[in-house]
């Protein structure tokens, strides 16, 4: 049986064309969290292979304010003015005329990521690609849900696909209680490996209940991780100096990951930037529902406060996710 949308559609506006129109932020050029506004902007096309989904909540990562802020402009292309945001969940309201696997009131959630910047997710409708989508765990709520999809692939897809991560592993995770590496410790521990876990001493006993030994980084760190156990693989999630730590620990370089320095390519490892993969949410979706991964969001946002929102992900000090709540 399908599910029924649990509550009344966003409401549409008109603009001078007489087309429908949503809600949503929007950036107009590059810059602060200044730049982020409030705007009627028209409701998306649904293409062949594409799902309009009215979006229940959406999530706010790093990446999010990079592009903002125009670092990532050599990388990804952006047309403005720019919906930011990659992460959603929301209730599908319309199928493409191509797209057989979801139905009108399908609950589901999706990596949004396109080949331009322009329509994100932080938006009352979302046009999302088919092969961006999964359907939402049914044990997590709206914001939970939404805060899956970008950092927990990025964890899985560094331990599965390029660590290649087994029960014989002992893995050292860098930045283990921020939003990826929460994924990160959960996802080694539900494949069987021992996992040692980087972070501050407030964050010890939060590591330890993910399923991780935690470690306090900086100075000292590879004698204290040396004394735990031998590391077998590592996941580089800060930068900085990880990549060399892991290596101090003795590590093969074809066993350490970076998300943050594709300098570890030079030196035989793997650099990780994760993309939309249906297969890969769906596992992960496994994992939420058998209850091997849990998702932690620090705080909640209207969406009319995504500056505010975007400002706290920048202090770069959150433990797990933040989340934007979407009427």
């Amino acid at each position: 049986m399908r599910k029924i949308p649990s509550r009344t559609p966003a409401r549409h506006s008109v603009d001078r064309r007489g087309h429908r129109t949503v809600k949503a932020i929007v950036y107009r050029q590059y810059g602060g969290p200044e730049q982020l506004e409030t705007a009627d902007v028209a409701e998306p096309t649904v293409g062949p292979d594409v799902v309009l989904l009215q979006a229940r909540a959406a999530s706010v990562n790093p990446v999010d304010w990079k592009l903002r802020e125009g670092y990532l402009d050599g990388l990804i292309e952006a047309w403005f003015p720019v919906i930011p945001g990659w992460d959603v969940a929301g209730v599908v309201e319309q199928p493409g005329i191509a797209v057989p696997e979801f139905a009108p009131g399908d609950e589901v959630i999706g990596y949004v990521r396109q080949d331009i910047v322009r329509n994100g997710t932080y938006a009352q409708k979302v046009a999302a690609p088919v092969r961006t989508l999964a359907r939402k765990p049914r044990n997590l709520d709206w914001t939970q849900a939404a805060s899956l999809p970008l950092a927990g692939l990025t964890a899985y897809q560094a331990l599965v696909h390029a660590l290649r991560v087994t029960g014989s592993d002992t893995v050292l995770v860098h930045a283990a209680a921020g939003g990826v590496g929460s994924f990160a410790v959960q996802v080694a521990h539900s494949l069987g490996a021992r996992v040692i876990g980087t972070a501050s001493e407030p964050n010890h006993d939060y590591v330890r209940s993910l399923g991780a030994e935690p470690v306090t980084y900086g100075p000292g760190l590879a004698e204290r991780v040396g004394g735990i156990a031998p590391v077998t693989a590592a996941l580089d999630l800060v930068g900085g100096d990880a990549v060399s730590q892991s290596r101090e620990l003795g590590v093969p370089a074809r066993r350490i990951a970076s998300v943050a320095d594709p300098a570890v390519n030079r030196i035989g490892g793997s650099y990780v930037f994760v993309r939309p993969d249906p297969s890969d949410l769906a596992a992960l979706v496994d994992l939420v529902e058998a209850g091997k991964v849990t998702v932690e969001v620090a705080e909640t946002f209207p969406l009319e406060r995504a500056a505010d929102a975007q400002r706290r992900s920048a202090e770069g000090h959150t433990r797990g996710k933040i989340a934007l709540s979407i009427d």
